[in-house]
């Protein structure tokens, strides 16, 4: 393969071959193509875009770039699940226990997060003595032994994938649906899981503003995955304002306690609802999303779910203790309330600025080595549509520094507009793709 001629025809908008794409991934994950030429070709295929047969050709190649998680010691429907990110986003802690109390279960691999707040991996460490850092065989045991496990990605799982992302993160080709789609699909392909559930966040706290190109990457990922004979649901979520109140690592944990516990915000509850309810539905076609979402409700009723959780906890190492005692989790040292200067009623909220104010507080990274303070973090206690009287507080910043607490407090002020009419609140769920 001529590397020189394959960035051309990308150049110059031709389609290129499953093997031309194959042996530039597989060779540039060896070393044997050059940083410099692999970023020529992103931006070419950032420009001239990625065919759909393209664009699982590039799946494909990454996927076997490394190796592949073998599940088939674990009996029973196998399900995985993806979100795009936002502010707030803690459904996986609520989701994976909900999931496997409906008896699937649910190996579960996440990520650290970059930008607002920790990833999963992050809040879930913030309770003391958890560990995400699995080996193959205890993670595989505990799944078959609980149902679920949430741990660490592997090195070897899908290594091109890493290292061609973080040439995308300073070439500005972040943002290319097909480049999107490949690297999400590549993860979840190489997990091996039966059925996938990707949550495709969309508006000002998401990285899809536009909800028709939240659509676009959604058919994209449905497409790829079906490809590779896997059962997906694609849901386009609202991140419009930040999902739930708590955005923080150890505050997102006590919300995620609050509701699998049944007394949780009401947004995060209905969400994982559904979302529980979408993937049954792909076990039992027989039943109507409806009756769905009831099975979904009745592990939370119960606390089913709750129970899972907490064996999560004691499998992995942590104190099941903080679900009955959240003061067990890090608290921050100062406390302060962003109070409203006008009186109205909640119209827009820069869903981002929040998630900015949090990450200044130290509850995000901005690189990866940097380190995340867990007990940090923003609880909004007005959402949109809420009516606000003048001096009722905005929300509340959990800080440990001055400086950084008054950095977020104006950033969480100029984040908030309100207007003289109440408006409704955006939809939790636009569009379910299957």
């Amino acid at each position: 393969m001529n590397v020189v001629d394959v960035i051309a025809a990308k150049r110059d908008g031709k389609e290129l071959s499953e093997l031309e794409i194959r042996q530039l991934v597989l060779n540039y994950d060896a070393g044997r193509v050059p940083d410099y030429q692999m970023a020529a070709f992103l931006m070419a295929a950032y420009l001239q875009g990625l065919s759909l047969g393209e664009t699982i050709a590039l799946t494909r190649a990454m996927v076997d770039s490394g190796t592949t998680l073998d599940l088939s010691k674990i009996a029973g429907i196998k399900v995985d699940k993806h979100s795009s990110g936002g502010v707030g986003d803690k459904t996986t802690l609520v989701l994976v226990p909900m999931l496997a109390a409906c008896g699937l279960k649910v190996p579960k691999m996440s990520g650290r997060g970059l930008g607002f707040t920790g990833g999963t991996l992050d809040k879930l460490e913030s309770i003391p003595g958890f560990t995400t850092a699995l080996n193959a065989d205890r993670f595989i045991q505990q799944v078959q032994h609980i149902g679920a496990a949430i741990a660490g990605q592997t090195d070897d799982l899908v290594p091109a994938d890493k290292k061609i992302y973080a040439l995308r993160d300073v070439t500005a080709t972040v943002d290319s649906i097909p480049l999107i789609a490949a690297s999400i699909m590549s993860k979840k392909i190489a997990c091996s899981s039966d059925i996938i559930l990707i949550d495709v966040k969309v508006g000002s706290g998401a990285f899809m503003k536009d909800l028709d190109q939240a659509r676009n990457l959604s058919r994209m990922l449905l497409a790829v995955g079906q490809s590779f004979n896997r059962q997906i649901v694609v849901v386009i979520t609202d991140m419009n304002q930040p999902l739930g109140r708590a955005v923080g690592n150890s505050l997102e944990v006590v919300e995620a306690i609050d509701t699998l516990k049944g007394c949780g915000p009401s947004d995060l509850r209905e969400l994982c609802v559904q979302l529980c309810g979408f993937v049954l539905n792909l076990v039992e076609y027989s039943r109507s999303d409806e009756e769905c979402a009831a099975r979904a409700s009745a592990v939370l009723d119960s606390g089913d779910a709750l129970e899972v959780f907490r064996e999560i906890i004691v499998a992995q190492g942590g104190n099941s203790r903080v679900i009955e005692d959240t003061s067990l989790l890090p608290l921050a040292q100062i406390k302060e309330e962003v109070a409203s200067l006008e009186s109205g009623f909640v119209e827009a909220i820069n869903c981002a600025a929040i998630g900015k104010a949090s990450a200044v507080l130290g509850a995000g990274r901005e690189r990866k080595e940097d380190r995340i303070d867990p007990a940090v973090g923003v609880v909004v206690r007005k959402k949109l549509g809420d009516p606000v009287e003048r001096g009722e507080v905005l929300a509340e910043i959990h800080a440990n520094d001055g400086e950084r607490a008054s950095a977020a407090r104006k950033l969480i002020a100029d984040a908030y507009c309100l207007g003289p009419q109440q408006r409704p609140g955006p939809s939790l769920i636009y569009e379910v793709i299957r």
